[in-house]
């Protein structure tokens, strides 16, 4: 920075100069009139004190004279010279202080664009940080949501063959204790031909996929290597899905299968051997009656199964049903006049009893008198010679129902829960040598369903059968 020039100092050294430039003159003045006078004092006698008083005089006239130019040499100086210059250090100082003040302003500036550049950049990562970590989070509780309610168990392993994810249905399905923690942990059990190296590295492997069975439920586990983002092998997954059902639906189509053909087989081939006797020579009349009576009972039996598979499919195929409004207790009594040949030849006793004033139900009448019809038959069926049964019809809640007692051989309990399945039989041999098909239960079922009503068997061996019809009345439909 330029300093400024001041006034006084420049006065005071000019005075100084000045006053030592005379004191200096003075001094050689009186050195050179004390040579002077003692030259005299040799010669010729001089007034040298009137000299000195002279010469003193002369010099405190020039320094007075020289004092007052330096004064005007100085305030000219300070006027003409000093002033304009410090006016121009001034300009330049502040010229100067504008720059630095001006250059740092920009520097301030320049950095708090660049701060506030920065912020905004960093704002808009955090935003975005923000963003992607609340869709990671969405994502993940999706995910977690998913699995936690899907049907079917899910199973991941790490390349270590640890447990890193699983669902509860998987738990479930495999039966899964809290110390099963790895891939032989939970499958070695089953004595699958299965490990994690086959999964992961060998792709053209097809056993992939294992059908299991824990207790009384059959699982199918389909085994998939997963990979990394390098689409290295990472680890492996299982799905495991419960194919119960299937397996016992596929079970049944096999059985239903093999029944019929057996049903339609064994009075084909009674028909089919006493017509050839027939057929190859005579008989007396008595014993063509006879062989006659065979065929036509087994042709019935193979009508009445034909009938009943028709009604299984006509229910399987459709949903349309007649409705109409109709007396409950009318038609089970109908039910019981159509079945008194049947009654009167095993000498049973049948009561029927109205316990309430019943509303009209609304139904199929031809389905629900052939559900009271298929009950009934079963009951005077298998309950022995003289044997008692009992019919209810009355009205609780909003259900009409149908109750049938019988003191009949009962049913043993762990046929209860199949007695509805089609060709299913308690005892093969007595119900086929009864003539039953073992779909009049299934049936009642289906027309029931389709009817919105229900059935409920309860029984015990030796003692007898209980049978519970509930059918909607009209004013609930």
């Amino acid at each position: 920075m330029l300093k400024r020039i001041q006034f006084n100092k420049i006065i005071l050294l000019l005075f100084l100069i000045g006053m030592l430039a005379i004191l200096g003159l003075g001094f050689f003045f009186i050195a050179s009139l004390n040579n002077l006078n003692n030259q005299m004092q040799m010669g010729q006698m001089i007034d040298i004190n009137a000299l000195k008083n002279r010469t003193i005089l002369v010099l405190v006239i020039a320094g007075g004279a020289l004092f007052a130019i330096g004064i005007f040499a100085a305030v000219f100086l300070s006027q003409f010279v000093i002033y304009p210059i410090n006016k121009l250090i001034e300009s330049a100082e502040k010229i100067t202080d504008e720059g630095k003040e001006k250059k740092q302003q920009n520097v301030k500036n320049k950095k708090g664009n660049q701060t506030r550049e920065l912020k905004n950049v960093l704002g808009l990562m955090t935003t975005e940080l923000k963003e992607k970590l609340s869709e990671v989070s969405t994502q993940k509780n999706q995910i977690e949501t998913i699995l936690l309610h899907m049907t079917d168990g899910i199973i991941a392993f790490n390349m270590e063959g640890q447990i890193i994810l699983i669902n509860p249905a998987a738990k479930k399905f495999l039966s899964i204790r809290p110390e099963d923690n790895t891939f032989e942990d939970i499958f070695k059990k089953f004595k699958l031909d299965i490990n994690m190296e086959k999964i992961i590295y060998l792709e053209n492997w097809t056993s992939t996929e294992q059908r299991i069975q824990v207790e009384d439920k059959y699982m199918n586990v389909f085994f998939a290597p997963f990979r990394n983002e390098k689409e290295r092998p990472d680890g492996v997954i299982a799905v495991i899905q419960d194919i119960t059902e299937h397996v016992k639906l596929d079970n049944m189509q096999k059985e239903f299968v093999a029944d019929v053909s057996h049903e339609l087989k064994t009075p084909i081939t009674s028909i089919m051997g006493y017509a050839d006797t027939l057929l190859e020579a005579e008989y007396d009349k008595e014993t063509q009656e006879k062989f006659l009576n065979v065929i036509a009972t087994e042709a019935r039996r193979m009508a009445k199964l034909v009938t009943d598979l028709l009604t299984l499919s006509r229910y399987d195929n459709s949903s349309k049903i007649q409705r109409e409004s109709f007396d409950l207790g009318d038609l089970v009594k109908k039910c019981q006049d159509k079945l008194a040949i049947e009654i009167k030849k095993k000498h049973h006793k049948v009561d029927c009893f109205v316990t309430a004033d019943v509303p009209p139900v609304y139904a199929d009448k031809y389905d629900i008198e052939r559900v009271v019809l298929n009950i009934l038959t079963n009951s005077i069926k298998y309950t022995k010679d003289g044997g008692e049964i009992k019919i209810y019809v009355g009205f609780v809640y909003n259900d009409a129902y149908i109750k049938v007692f019988d003191n009949g051989i009962g049913i043993p309990e762990e046929d209860l829960n199949r007695i509805f399945e089609r060709f299913y039989r308690v005892d093969k041999a007595r119900t086929r040598e009864m003539g039953g098909t073992g779909l009049g239960l299934s049936i009642a079922k289906e027309i029931l369903d389709k009817n919105g009503g229900s059935i409920d068997i309860k029984s015990v061996v030796g003692q007898g059968t209980e049978v519970v019809i509930k059918i909607p009345t009209k004013g609930d439909m």
